[in-house]
């Protein structure tokens, strides 16, 4: 019974990985030529195209987590590592990519290298992770982190939940952090390979404004 067990947790883990590889390289191949178009976009602002941040990943380890810039230059030296959607720091143009989740692109990089993956919790800063329970980051940091699950479909507009505060770094910490939490950890309870094509499909709906659609309450029903 064990050894079936782990065969079944082995080939799960095995077709989420052969997913992450071949998902990840449609994807880039695809959105190739809108990469050059925004990488140009966002140089003729001024400063690198790419925004790379440590995050914490499965284990704890730690990887570069790639996005497109959307803030100023030395952003993370000038205030919280919140951002509200009013945040003074972001850009023109990095309004734009943060509302469409155009800036989120590149982690496909990161889940081609096998440092994220597809589905998962979101990755945090380590100053957060300090924060975190340590049963919380045993169960947590247990599995690879991702680009969208339960709180990314839940959180899609958090900026603008942020905005609302008068203190939106102790209402991070306070509310959104504890709740996020709560639903990483629904995930690795519930995780298994159906459930992370509903999450993707849950989340190209939302992409598309599909925000009503019964794809896009499923997955979250139980939250």
């Amino acid at each position: 019974m064990f050894g079936a067990s782990s065969g079944i947790c082995g080939n799960n883990i095995m077709m989420k990985r052969i997913f992450d590889l071949v998902s990840s390289l449609l994807g880039i191949g695809a959105l190739l030529p809108l990469f050059f178009v925004l990488g140009f976009l966002i140089r003729r602002d001024g400063g690198p195209a790419f925004f790379t941040q440590e995050r914490v990943g499965k284990d704890g380890r730690t990887f570069r987590f790639i996005k497109f810039r959307s803030m100023v230059m030395d952003a993370e030296r000038l205030g919280s590592q919140v951002t509200a959607s009013h945040d003074p720091r972001i850009t023109a143009l990095g309004r734009v990519l943060r509302r469409t989740k155009l800036d989120e692109l590149p982690q496909l990089l990161n889940v081609f290298a096998g440092d994220m993956s597809i589905v998962g919790p979101r990755p945090e800063v380590p100053y957060y992770v300090a924060k975190w329970s340590e049963e919380d980051r045993s169960v947590v940091l247990s599995v690879e982190p991702g680009i969208t699950d339960y709180a990314t479909l839940f959180y899609h507009d958090e900026q603008a939940v942020l905005a609302k505060a008068e203190d939106p770094e102790k209402t991070y910490l306070d509310v959104v952090m504890p709740h996020k939490l709560e639903m990483y950890r629904r995930y690795v309870s519930d995780r298994s390979f159906g459930l992370d094509l509903r999450l993707v499909a849950a989340t190209l709906g939302k992409m598309v404004g599909l925000n009503s659609s019964k794809l896009a309450k499923e997955p979250i029903e139980k939250i």
